[in-house]
């Protein structure tokens, strides 16, 4: 049996593994969890001695395949999750990242069937991040391209928005940058601002903001 911390630390670094596509640093672990450095080193030496990671000196970790296997379960149930809370009742797509940290560890494979058919197998959670099929096969997923590489004038629609904290997402909702809303990008500023028109008019967005925003040309997305 794995711990609900273990099990958090699976997630991370498949996420991570995802995102970057090479070995996952041991800083970048403990920014995306908000622990110190020498609590992931502790935690990462206790996976290694079960299988479940590899660690290679200077380079980083990545997941074995049985160390993967368990992180896709545990991300199908958190993304499941959410997809029923925004879904069924009636949660914003803002709010539903921390209660869904809270119950993915406990729930079963019934319940998580039972979710899955009620909500006809949903591909993307309310964030636009893919959800594992059932056969915890690697998500097969184009992520888009990050709203900061976009040029003025691109036509773009919000294919995933990434929770870093509640705040910055009720910041996105409020300005109109949801997922599946279309954008049109008509400055970037040199000093780090990308204004953008939406459904809510012209909005300007801290650049460290806008990196949790992967988008699609719209012209793409109608081929």
């Amino acid at each position: 049996m794995l711990s609900d911390v273990m099990e958090d630390y699976l997630k991370t670094i498949y996420v991570l593994q995802q995102e970057s596509g090479e070995r996952v640093a041991t800083s970048a672990i403990a920014e995306r969890m908000d622990v110190t450095s020498p609590t992931v080193t502790s935690m990462i030496d206790t996976l290694e001695e079960r299988g479940l990671l590899e660690r290679e000196k200077y380079k980083g970790v990545e997941l074995t395949p049985e160390g993967e296997t368990v992180a896709i379960e545990v991300l199908r149930h958190h993304r499941l999750i959410e997809a029923y809370l925004a879904s069924e009742l009636d949660y914003d797509w803002t709010d539903v990242h921390d209660e869904a940290d809270r119950l993915e560890h406990y729930i079963s494979e019934r319940f998580e069937e039972r979710i899955a058919e009620l909500l006809g197998d949903p591909r993307v959670d309310p964030h636009g991040d893919p959800i594992p099929a059932s056969d915890l096969s690697p998500p097969q997923d184009d992520p888009g391209h990050r709203l900061i590489e976009c040029e003025v004038g691109d036509h773009v629609i919000v294919k995933r928005v990434r929770h870093r904290t509640d705040e910055e997402l009720r910041y996105l909702s409020q300005s109109g940058v949801t997922p599946g809303g279309e954008l049109e990008v008509i400055e970037i500023a040199p000093f780090g601002m990308i204004t953008v028109e939406g459904g809510q008019g012209r909005q300007s967005l801290p650049e460290e903001v806008a990196r949790l925003i992967r988008v699609a040309p719209i012209a793409e997305l109608a081929q």
